[in-house]
């Protein structure tokens, strides 16, 4: 996919013109390229779906970013609203609030014009053909999903974008969209490899993504059977693996490992972000107590439980993972024994989507200079949802134990397997926490306390320090905050747009 980067910027402007959905600037684009000198050769195309992928790399705030709304995390003075929505001030202006929308639909539309061009394109295989069409769909429907999660009903667009026929649409329903969401899914799968080859596919949507994607979002709306049979395809496919350090997965030389099922793709000089600067230099985001105490120590039981918790050094002999993800006052990180001063938000950093190790001392990164991928979806991820929805729909059987066992097995990880004999809210509770401490901090425990409903307890409590002091007291609106309003402007832009129940 990397050599039509070039492609792509010369294209620019004529993807990000015909990209948008409702009021998300459809002009005539003032360039060399347009309908009639676009869309006319293979080439073409491949730039054109690159331009669809490209999107996502304008989304990062989709991701790492919502844990710093719940109480795994915490930015002071950080300027696009996680603060504001987790202690309940936003307002339908919240930056945040108002970029997803804008962000998905640039995604949408693009896809929805590759869709609309793609069967028009000459001297392209109909294999081709069917494979980018299947990419398209999974990131039409992966945008899709990024709107329904928080704003639930959107306008639903699945053609080419056209102001004069879009710019009024009201909202669809939760379930109208999910439907869309499932139906590009199921179409893409098919159509999708399992893996690619060529040093050129590299990032490209696979069958096992597409899977995956589906079994979230099946789980997310409480399929339960049906996201366990889309996970364990996945699982049965044998395709992927655990990575065997769980630290060393998210570090720039193990990109695409085993483990990784879709990411996002960095590469300097003009693709960058800056995960590891805003960590480790701003110390935003920052991890908690509330997240750390979750950690069971080595022996499988809780810090409160186990004879050998020290309060003295109260992260030693604990779940392996919790030293992989942070870093707190007292231990070392970057070749130094963090300090206060180093840590100021709460006491600890965050280590993920940083290169930097505990006893080598490097240079602190500098803004935009981090090409890791983003890691989107993985195949722990998978093992998760697979326990959780077949817990859910038959209870704890053997291949719930098996599947979260394999994560507490990854060779630095080493946990003690789950106890036999739990009952099906004994295993609930199991596989809440376990999933909490290995997706830490990659954008999916928002969305899982607003489906258990704890977000309403979580988000009603202070965050705590390292000292287990109360720093910041956050607030949850059961009868409003679940979803988001819709941006104020995008209302003003098309008056059939209904806002959200507690908004205005």
């Amino acid at each position: 996919m990397r050599k039509f980067i070039t492609a792509f910027f010369a294209i620019t402007l004529l993807i990000s013109f015909q990209s948008s959905c409702t009021n998300d600037l459809i002009i005539n684009p003032q360039d060399q390229y347009s309908e009639v000198t676009f869309w006319n050769t293979q080439a073409d195309a491949l730039a054109g779906l690159t331009g669809c992928y490209n999107t996502l790399l304008d989304c990062q705030n989709w991701f790492y970013e919502t844990d710093l709304i719940t109480a795994n995390g915490l930015a002071y003075n950080e300027s696009n609203g996680t603060d504001l929505i987790a202690r309940g001030v936003h307002t339908p202006i919240t930056d945040l609030i108002a970029s997803r929308w804008v962000q998905a639909y640039r995604g949408i539309g693009r896809t929805n014009t590759f869709l609309a061009k793609i069967d028009g394109i000459p001297n392209m295989t109909d294999a081709l053909k069917n494979r980018t069409i299947g990419e398209a769909k999974f990131l039409r429907a992966f945008f899709y999903q990024g709107l329904v999660d928080v704003y639930g009903g959107v306008p639903l667009i699945v053609d080419q974008p056209d102001l004069a026929t879009q710019a009024n649409l009201p909202r669809n329903s939760k379930e109208e969209v999910l439907a869309q969401i499932i139906k590009d899914l199921d179409e893409a799968i098919p159509a999708l490899p399992d893996k690619y080859s060529a040093a050129n596919d590299l990032g490209r949507v696979t069958k096992g993504a597409a899977l995956a994607l589906k079994s979230r979002v099946l789980l997310y709306n409480g399929r339960w059977a049906e996201a366990a049979t889309a996970a364990k395809t996945v699982i049965d496919s044998k395709t992927y693996t655990l990575f065997p350090s769980y630290r060393n997965l998210f570090l720039l030389a193990n990109e695409r490992n085993v483990e990784v099922i879709f990411n996002v793709e960095y590469q300097l000089p003009r693709f960058s972000h800056s995960l590891d600067y805003v960590s480790y230099v701003l110390n935003r985001p920052a991890p908690t107590r509330n997240l750390a105490d979750v950690y069971l120590m080595t022996d499988g039981k809780p810090k409160e439980e186990s004879p050998l918790y020290d309060p003295l050094k109260p992260y030693d002999n604990r779940d392996p993972r919790l030293l992989q993800t942070m870093y707190p006052v007292g231990y070392k990180f970057n070749g130094r024994i963090t300090i206060p001063n180093n840590v100021p938000t709460t006491g600890f950093g965050l280590k993920k989507y940083t290169n930097l190790t505990d006893e080598d001392a490097q240079p602190a990164p500098a803004q935009n200079r981090n090409e890791i991928n983003l890691i989107l979806i993985r195949y722990a991820e998978v093992l998760l949802t697979y326990a959780e929805a077949q817990n859910e729909a038959v209870g704890p059987d053997a291949s719930v134990y098996s599947a979260i066992n394999t994560i507490r097995r990854r060779p630095s990880v080493n946990m003690p397997e789950l106890p036999v004999g739990l009952t099906q809210a004994e295993m609930r509770s199991q596989i809440r926490r376990e999933r909490r401490v290995e997706l830490a901090f990659e954008g999916l425990y928002y969305s899982d306390t607003k489906r258990w409903k704890t977000i309403e307890i979580e988000n009603n409590q202070p965050v705590l320090n390292y000292l287990n002091q109360s720093i910041r007291q956050r607030n949850f609106d059961k009868n409003r905050d679940y979803l988001w309003p819709v941006p104020s402007n995008q209302i003003q832009f098309n008056a059939n747009l209904k806002q959200n129940q507690g908004w205005f």
